[in-house]
């Protein structure tokens, strides 16, 4: 494939410092799948044109060479030189422009992208490639220099689950991990919307541990759960026999609650009329118990959590959930899918010793780095996700199931349920009235625009609502 003109995008270098001015978002290459480096996932280039990526480090001569950083916010930290002993010292070059980056290889291994080799292509956002047997990318855009807040939440370990079971590098992890951090500062009611597998309980229980109500327990139900007819007593608890002969008395959700934090996952399947009946209690803690004629106070914070649209719930019990947070699918997070695979098939081993010791590296009991293919780790990263996190547990575990050697492949079994996304359209082939469009189809909201108009990414399409005067 051809270069992409000459024009160049200085991404920082890794050794520099960074200041405030850095903050420009950059395409960048995020190191997804290594043969023999598992540490280095979620490490990041940032080429610029006429730079090399190779073995050594990047003071080694007197070529422009750019090497791995690890981004934490407001700080690109250089990470180890490139060892990797069949990597050439010479190994990529790089043309950037704002639209993509020209990839050579001039090194002795060639660039794989699906089951075709090559020497030249064209990397843009959204776009995967294999250093043939080495290593491989996937081509983002993100802040050269991440924006300051949740850095009291970086994990010990570079690419692992932070205290919270958070896991990610890329700069949706990093801006959730800066409003948990906010959040959990605050007393004020939230609101945790996203896609099935998006970790929206998990979130409720980090914002609750970072609270000062942590010393208590959180109280957690999941509101599809009550049964019908029972959904007030639940939720306020009753006296004995009431509203049903024989029922013991019970405290409720929001007594239990009192002092701590009560989170309410999937709070859209309340009816209309019952939704109302929580608005008292978030404005004064005041409630009533089935039955029982006195009037009770609880101190409570509620973490509500609905993967529909927020707009769907009763306006007046959204306008007490004042403070919003909007987790991303894994479509929006491909750069940490790998990741997550990590994370996920070592707590599976942790229980599962088998598991562990056919497929890790190094594996202990504990601790190991897994053994994926790079086909596998290609897929994984391209895949158009529907339930996230649930259904990437549940291709590695087929996986598991079906490979028969020491790593796990992507088997013929894993190959049928893989769903690649659409191809991206360019940009400029979509017109403002398209966009409109689209944004009158999904009430404004881009996260379903940018797909529907199948770009490359909700930024693809930020970019384009400015460049064409579309107000935001």
């Amino acid at each position: 494939m051809s270069w992409q003109g000459k024009t160049t995008l200085d991404g920082p270098k890794p050794a520099r410092k960074v200041d405030d001015n850095d903050r420009a978002d950059a395409l960048a290459l995020v190191l997804v799948w290594a043969a023999n480096e598992g540490a280095r996932l979620g490490e990041v280039i940032f080429p610029r044109t006429g730079a090399f990526f190779g073995r050594g480090s990047v003071d080694d001569d007197d070529d422009d060479r750019v090497g791995f950083v690890r981004q934490r916010p407001k700080k690109n930290a250089p990470a180890a030189d490139v060892e990797e002993p069949f990597l050439s010292r010479k190994q990529l070059a790089f043309e950037v422009d704002d639209d993509g980056i020209a990839v050579e290889a001039v090194g002795k291994r060639p660039l794989v992208v699906g089951d075709a080799e090559m020497r030249t292509l064209t990397a843009r956002e959204g776009d995967v490639f294999e250093v043939q047997g080495l290593y491989a990318f996937y081509c983002a855009r993100r802040p050269q220099v991440l924006p300051e807040g949740g850095a009291e939440l970086a994990p010990k370990v570079f690419g692992h689950a932070d205290a919270h079971g958070i896991v990610g590098e890329g700069a949706a992890a990093w801006a959730l991990r800066g409003q948990v951090s906010f959040f959990g500062k605050r007393n004020a009611h939230v609101l945790v919307t996203g896609a099935s597998g998006t970790g929206k309980e998990l979130v409720a229980q980090a914002i609750h541990r970072l609270s000062a109500r942590a010393k208590k327990e959180i109280v957690a139900r999941n509101a599809a759960t009550f049964p019908s007819g029972l959904i007030d007593a639940e939720l306020f608890g009753n006296l004995a026999n009431y509203p049903n002969a024989g029922m013991p008395e019970r405290p409720g959700l929001i007594g239990q609650a009192d002092g701590s934090t009560l989170f309410l996952d999937e709070i859209g399947e309340l009816p209309t009329e019952l939704q109302a009946h929580l608005l008292r209690v978030l404005d004064g803690g005041e409630y009533q118990r089935l039955g029982d004629s006195k009037r009770r106070v609880a101190d409570i914070r509620l973490i509500a959590a609905t993967n529909r649209n927020a707009d769907e719930l009763k306006e007046d019990l959204g306008a007490r959930l004042g403070l919003r947070l909007h987790l991303a699918g894994l479509d929006e997070r491909r750069e940490d899918v790998t990741l997550l695979a990590r994370h996920l098939l070592l707590r599976t081993a942790a229980k599962d010793a088998h598991l562990g010791e056919t497929f890790f590296e190094g594996w202990d009991g504990s601790k190991g780095e897994p053994r994926l293919s790079a086909d596998l780790a290609r897929a994984l990263t391209l895949h158009a996700w529907s339930t996230n996190v649930r259904e990437l547990e549940g291709l590695l575990l087929k996986s598991a199931s079906s490979s028969r050697g020491d790593r796990l492949e992507l088997t013929d079994d894993v190959r049928r349920l893989i769903k690649l996304p659409a191809p991206s359209r360019e940009p400029g082939e979509l017109t403002a009235d398209e966009i409109r469009q689209a944004l009158a189809r999904h009430a404004g909201v881009k996260d379903k625009a940018w797909r529907d108009l199948r770009l490359p990414s909700r930024h693809a399409l930020h970019r384009l609502m400015k460049k064409l005067n579309i107000p935001d």
